[in-house]
């Protein structure tokens, strides 16, 4: 497998993300959505960055399950109900993505939504790799 993070100098230098990743490999694996939720199936975490640590952690026991990595993520999509706080946690959020991903980023979207599926859920990450 290859992948090639493209950041064009044409653009604004991305910070936390990659603007494309191309990829060559022989398999796909899409992540289904994960928010802070516990082995029990509760939600744990009072606040964003308690929660993204959990929900990051969640996609990436089930990438590393199918025989993936960090660095094989493609593409992330972050949905969080309160964009202004992902916006003020941004550091501490990156200094945990730093820690349990790396720091090869995926192409990477964050959508603010009404709510989640658990009502107490403040984030939720899905994603797409390439396997060797």
């Amino acid at each position: 497998m290859t992948l090639e993070r493209v950041n064009p100098g044409e653009l604004a230098p991305p910070t936390g993300f990659s603007h494309a990743v191309a990829v060559t490999g022989s398999r796909l694996v899409f992540l289904a959505g994960q928010t802070a939720l516990d082995g029990t199936g509760r939600i744990t975490g009072d606040d964003l960055p308690a929660q993204f640590r959990q929900a990051l952690g969640n996609l990436l026991t089930a990438l590393r399950a199918s025989g993936g990595t960090p660095a094989g993520l493609t593409r992330v999509t972050v949905y969080t109900t309160d964009v202004g706080a992902y916006r003020a946690h941004a550091r501490e959020l990156g200094r945990i993505w730093r820690e349990l991903a790396g720091r090869d980023y995926p192409a990477m979207a964050l959508i603010g939504v009404v709510r989640l599926w658990d009502e107490e859920a403040l984030v939720e990450l899905d994603g797409i790799a390439v396997l060797d």
